[in-house]
């Protein structure tokens, strides 16, 4: 009995799967997935790297063609008529006159001005805004296009009065400007613009434009003292 017994354990034993094989087939199943997990992965790292080159390869050649220069903006001339300041209600009566030239130096782009806004300060507080405007479009809400290498000028007028509050410091450079007869502004104008190439029109892009002007102060009939020197302007995008 105690043989028999012996002999139908070693019968269920070799009935028991190979524990060793099934651990292979395992380890054989888990190396196939990640071999297929990383070529998966060096497939997309690959197009990438390959769509970046493309897209790098499509910008280096249009800008060899069209060669884009910023366009360039300068004040030629700065008139200011009133610049009152009444500490005792802190009001600031004001009359400024810009007039702009924007140059477009590019030889296959146009640009439309969609929107040009300008702000003024004085010695870090803004006392004005409007829009600014050209002969293009003086009569109209619309846009104006500039062709390319063209220089059109553009106008801002700045009048009326604001309540603005000037600390110690500031009324000292007031009260030494009006001695001196020229005051300190500062104008930043800011786009919307778009540019075209042939019959294709990108989308608008903004941009900002700022620049430090010493503007004589002249009241009606009054001659200056020292005259504005035109300035050219810094342009950002």
């Amino acid at each position: 009995p105690i043989f028999t017994s012996f002999q139908t354990l070693l019968s269920n034993l070799y009935q028991f799967p190979n524990f060793h094989q099934l651990y292979m087939a395992q380890s054989q199943h888990h190396n196939r997935s990640r071999r297929c997990c990383c070529c998966l992965f060096s497939i997309i790292w690959k197009l990438i790297i390959a769509i970046i080159f493309i897209v790098g390869l499509i910008f280096l050649v249009l800008f060899l063609i069209l060669q884009p220069r910023s366009f360039k903006f300068s004040v030629k001339e700065a008139k200011l008529t009133q610049f009152n300041y009444t500490p005792n209600t802190n009001t600031l009566h004001y009359n400024l006159v810009l007039n702009f030239t924007a140059h477009n130096p590019n030889k296959k782009l146009n640009i439309y001005y969609d929107a040009v806004e300008g702000h003024v300060s004085y010695h870090g507080t803004r006392f004005a805004s409007t829009n600014i405007t050209s002969w293009l479009n003086s009569f109209s809400i619309y846009s104006f296009r500039q062709y390319t290498k063209s220089t059109n000028p553009m106008n801002g007028v700045f009048s009326g009065q604001r309540v603005v509050f000037f600390d110690h410091d500031q009324v000292s450079d007031y009260e030494r400007d009006v001695k001196e007869k020229v005051f300190h502004i500062d104008v930043k104008l800011y786009f919307r613009m778009r540019f075209r190439l042939g019959d294709f029109i990108f989308p608008d892009i903004k941009g900002n434009m700022k620049c430090g002007l010493d503007v004589p102060f002249a009241s009606n009939g009054t001659k200056l003292v020292n005259a504005f020197e035109p300035t050219t302007c810094e342009v950002n995008f």
